[in-house]
């Protein structure tokens, strides 16, 4: 098969080996396929993928099923599905786990469901089931405009939860607002603590889901609620900070690290699961919206990088072929 690989940093489409379909496994003749960060980070040399994961680029995909291993159930082939997978979706089959495939959302083209799974995935994992946020908390979302931000906030105005998002430009809070956000602050205008806790009020934010790490934990645990959860997701600003543990202590606060990409095969399928029952219904209806920036055919997924990696983008960038 063809697949994008890296080499020395460069994103070049060439031949791969055939991926193999077994015991429990579904093989996709893939259509579409997203741009992840975490996919800019392996690529430079970072984010190894889990033991036993394909080392080919790609947390996600959508396409046709062309067989499926012993045991499996869920689908056969011929069925159109998006994935979850932990790596192998540059290419153009790839193998997962039966438990992280799902059907298409009624009405999404391939292109589209390519850009759900892993966003919205780790926006469920991380705000309903890491953070347990209840109807009427109120939450902060860092990078509201990226794909996660994005998933985020349509999934918080369905279940009835005011949000606040910061990004990187006026034009990308005035976009997170329009899918729901309440409010919003450009990192460019200055810290952000003032504007989220004019926002919040006087009890604070109950969750705030961050990618940024060190350089906004401070801020952050001042922001909170008392009982308040802070779910860090990435560390796009930095691994090590000091830490007021007083605070912490008297607010109660909670601090979740949290990854998708490692999880054991059966926590990522209660996941996606819990994404079939919940979101699909809202997918279908049109209620929930995939934000898709721009469309790349994957033998370009090196300008693909280099659009994600300008911060210009909001929502997900699609890779087809």
């Amino acid at each position: 098969m063809q697949a994008i690989q890296v080499e020395d940093q460069i994103l070049v489409w060439g031949e791969a080996p055939d991926p193999e379909c077994g015991p429990g496994q579904v093989k996709i003749q893939v259509a579409a396929t997203a741009v992840n960060r975490a996919d800019l980070v392996q690529a430079a040399g970072g984010y190894p993928p889990p033991p036993g994961a394909s080392p080919i680029l790609g947390l996600e995909c959508a396409g046709e099923v062309t067989e499926t291993g012993e045991g499996v159930q869920r689908v056969k082939p011929g069925d159109q599905v998006c994935a979850l997978l932990a790596g192998g979706g540059y290419a153009e089959q790839v193998v997962v786990p039966a438990g992280q495939v799902l059907p298409l959302p009624s009405g999404l083209s391939l292109a589209d469901a390519a850009a759900v799974p892993e966003v919205f995935a780790t926006a469920y994992l991380n705000l309903y089931m890491e953070a347990a946020i209840a109807p009427g908390e109120r939450a902060v979302l860092h990078a509201g405009a990226s794909g996660v931000g994005t998933a985020a906030i349509q999934l918080l105005k369905q279940s009835h939860n005011p949000s606040f998002v910061t990004a990187g430009s006026a034009d990308k809070i005035a976009r997170c607002v329009a899918l729901g956000a309440q409010g919003g602050h450009s990192r460019h205008s200055g810290p952000f603590l003032q504007a989220a806790r004019e926002w919040a009020g006087e009890p604070g934010a109950d969750v705030i889901l961050d990618p940024v790490g060190a350089g906004y934990l401070q801020d952050n645990l001042t922001l909170l609620a008392v009982g308040g959860r802070l779910v860090l997701i990435g560390l796009m600003g930095g691994m090590q900070a000091e830490l007021n543990l007083a605070a912490l202590m008297m607010k109660r606060l909670r601090i979740v690290g949290s990854t998708l990409r490692a999880r054991p095969i059966a926590e990522k399928a209660q996941v996606m699961d819990a994404l079939y029952e919940k979101v699909w219904p809202a997918l279908a209806s049109g209620a929930i919206k995939v934000v898709v920036e721009e469309t790349f055919p994957l033998p370009q997924a090196q300008q693909a990088h280099e659009l994600v990696a300008g911060n210009n983008t909001v929502g997900k960038v699609v890779l087809t072929l």
